[in-house]
C-alpha cells in the first residue's frame, strides 16, 4: 500500500478547522485541492471523516477518536524535520494551546497574545479553560503549556517555577470586616466563598484553621475567580485568593484587600509541558514569552499604581 504522508497533514488540518475551506486556508492550498485530499482520506480510512450538518461540517466518531493521535504524529514529524533549522519567528506558523487557570488568563492573556503576535504574527494561540477533572492532554499533545500550583509527579511532564503568591482576603467597600483589625475570629464568623472548578467547599485554608480549633462558614463554591470577585463585590461574601494574580481584577472592581489572619504558605505557580517539547525551539520561545509575561505580576507595583487597602 502506497501511503501519502501528506494526507496526515491534511487530515490534521481538517480535524482542527472542521471545514474544507478552513483547512485549505491553513495549509495555503485551494479549496478544491483540499476537497480532493478529503476524498483520498475517506478512501484510505473507509470513513467519511467530516459530514455535513446544515451549513457546517462535524467530525465522525472515528475522526474524533483519531484526532489526538493524528495531531501528535504531525507534530512529531514537524519536529523531526525542523529540529536543526533556526527559528524564524517572522515566518513561523503554529497553533499553540495554552491552558491556564482563569485568573492567570485574565491577568496575563492580553499581554501574552500581544507579545506573541508582535514577534510571530503567523502564530495562533488557543487559550483553553481548565477542565473539571484531571486529563492527560499534555501527554497527548492537545495542550502545549499549562499552569499549576503543584509540581507534577509524572516523570514525562516538565515544570518551571515562575512565581510564588501570597493569599489575601477580598471584600466589598464598606464590608463589616473593613472596620477594625481582622482577627481570626472575625474572619471565621463571616460567610465565605471557595473557588473550585470541581465545586469543592473546602480548601487548604480550612485545614489550616482546624489546627487552632477554628472553622469558617463556606456558603458557596464557584468555578471561576471572576465570578467569585463579582459576588464579593455584590454581597457580604468573603473570598480568599492569590494576591498578585488577582490584583488587577480586584483593583478594577474596587474591592478592598485585607491580610489573611491565618498563617499560610505561599502559593507556587508552575508552567507545565510535556518533555517532547524540550528541544522544540518554537515551544521554548513560547515558554520564555509566557514566563516573562507572568513574572511581571510578581514585580512590586509602582507607587503610582498602588491602590490603598484597608490595612494601609
Amino acid at each position: 500500500m502506497q501511503l501519502d504522508l501528506n494526507l496526515l497533514t491534511a487530515l490534521d488540518a481538517l480535524l482542527e478547522e472542521g471545514s474544507v475551506a478552513g483547512a485549505a486556508a491553513r495549509l495555503h492550498v485551494t479549496a478544491p485541492a483540499m476537497s480532493r485530499s478529503l476524498g483520498r482520506i475517506r478512501k484510505a480510512t473507509g470513513d467519511q471523516i467530516l459530514v455535513r450538518t446544515g451549513r457546517s461540517m462535524v467530525p465522525t466518531t472515528r475522526a474524533l477518536a483519531m484526532r489526538a493521535e493524528v495531531h501528535g504524529l504531525v507534530q512529531q514529524a514537524h519536529r523531526l524535520l525542523s529540529a536543526q533549522q533556526e527559528l524564524d519567528l517572522a515566518t513561523l506558523e503554529r497553533v499553540f494551546t495554552v491552558r491556564w487557570h482563569d485568573a492567570l488568563t485574565a491577568a496575563c492573556g492580553t499581554a501574552l497574545i500581544t507579545a506573541v503576535h508582535r514577534q510571530a504574527p503567523g502564530v495562533q494561540l488557543r487559550l483553553s479553560a481548565e477542565p473539571g477533572t484531571d486529563t492527560p492532554e499534555l501527554r497527548r499533545g492537545e495542550v502545549d503549556l499549562e499552569s499549576g500550583s503543584s509540581r507534577p509527579t509524572a516523570p514525562d511532564i516538565r515544570h518551571r517555577l515562575v512565581g510564588e503568591d501570597r493569599l489575601v482576603v477580598a471584600v466589598r467597600p464598606g464590608h463589616p470586616l473593613t472596620e477594625g483589625p481582622l482577627g481570626i475570629e472575625r474572619y471565621t464568623a463571616a460567610e465565605h466563598l471557595t473557588v473550585s472548578r470541581r465545586g469543592r467547599l473546602r480548601d487548604p485554608i480550612d485545614d489550616a484553621l482546624t489546627t487552632p480549633g477554628h472553622e469558617r462558614r463556606v456558603v458557596a463554591a464557584v468555578p471561576t475567580t471572576a465570578l467569585a470577585l463579582q459576588l464579593a463585590l455584590d454581597t457580604d461574601l468573603v473570598v480568599t485568593l492569590p494576591d498578585a494574580v488577582t490584583r488587577a481584577a480586584r483593583n478594577r472592581l474596587g474591592l478592598i484587600t485585607l491580610p489573611l489572619p491565618v498563617q499560610m504558605p505561599d502559593v507556587p505557580l508552575y508552567l507545565l509541558w510535556h518533555r517532547r517539547y524540550d528541544d522544540d525551539r518554537a515551544h521554548t520561545w513560547l515558554r520564555d514569552q509566557a514566563t516573562e509575561t507572568i513574572q511581571t505580576l510578581f514585580m512590586p507595583p509602582a507607587a503610582s499604581q498602588q491602590v490603598p487597602t484597608a490595612t494601609d
